[in-house]
């Protein structure tokens, strides 16, 4: 399974025990809300959960993110991003 189903997969997860609408591949405006949350969890605070996390579990959920970021600019490359480049 690709980086970013895995991805969008655990999103999904969280959001139905929140009771919020699924993310999905095909529709635009969830690809750019997908593209949002990943820069989300790239940011330093977010990626080594403020500081509490190991230098290895903060590269291996980098190196995740950045898979999964580089496959939807892949599936789509009008989405934006900031904290991937």
């Amino acid at each position: 399974m690709s980086a970013l189903n895995t991805y969008l997969n655990r999103k999904n997860a969280f959001a139905k025990m929140f009771g919020q609408k699924a993310l999905s591949l095909q529709n635009a405006t969830d690809r750019q809300r997908i593209a949002d949350s990943i820069d989300a969890d790239l940011s330093p605070e977010n990626l080594t959960c403020d500081g509490e996390l190991s230098r290895s579990q903060v590269q291996t959920r980098y190196r995740a993110l950045t898979a999964a970021a580089k496959k939807l600019k892949q599936l789509d490359p009008a989405v934006k991003f900031y904290e991937y480049v």
